[in-house]
């Protein structure tokens, strides 16, 4: 039987472990010759039954040139990795940690669309302090308000628990 107590708040925690919320795998839409791809797959608009006239002609020859792409990127390329506590920035193979921002020191998560992203649909995602200097830039996430809003509202959930934390405490001083 274990004697560890369950924390008072689920999911809160005082310790250093930070818990995993959701890891996102980039696609080539982060990487110049995906973005070029993206654009010669949306460049002629005219529809054919429905499809657009470049996807008729260019959607194999493009398939085969992603496809190299695609696989490094999977398995060379980097992961993002949203924890209770930071956004971290890890390598596909070994999850060896490259860079990380703690949610405290991000005021704004902004999403910018490059030329030849909406055909994946992905963007970038740019972690903004107080002072509008990026802190880091997320390329090529795929669905990007999705991810934005779970950064938003971690970061939120984190300065709720600091808050309450500092209450707490400042009790337990006076």
């Amino acid at each position: 039987m274990s004697t560890k107590r369950p924390p008072a708040i689920a999911g809160v925690s005082t310790g250093k472990a930070a818990a995993q919320i959701v890891t996102i795998y980039p696609s080539i839409a982060g990487t110049i010759p995906g973005r070029l791809l993206g654009q010669l797959l949306d460049c002629l608009p005219v529809k054919i039954g429905g499809i657009k006239l470049s996807h008729l002609l260019f959607g194999l020859p493009a398939a085969l040139l992603a496809a190299p792409g695609y696989f490094s990127e999977k398995v060379f390329g980097s992961v993002y990795t949203l924890t209770n506590k930071s956004v971290q920035t890890r390598r596909s193979l070994g999850n060896r940690l490259i860079r990380e921002v703690a949610l405290t020191d991000v005021d704004q998560v902004v999403v910018r669309q490059l030329a030849g992203q909406q055909f994946y649909p992905a963007a970038e995602l740019d972690l903004v302090n107080k002072s509008g200097d990026t802190l880091m830039t997320l390329s090529g996430i795929p669905r990007a308000d999705i991810f934005r809003q779970s950064i938003v509202e971690a970061r939120d959930a984190r300065n709720q628990i600091a808050a309450s934390l500092k209450t707490i405490d400042a009790r337990h001083a006076g």
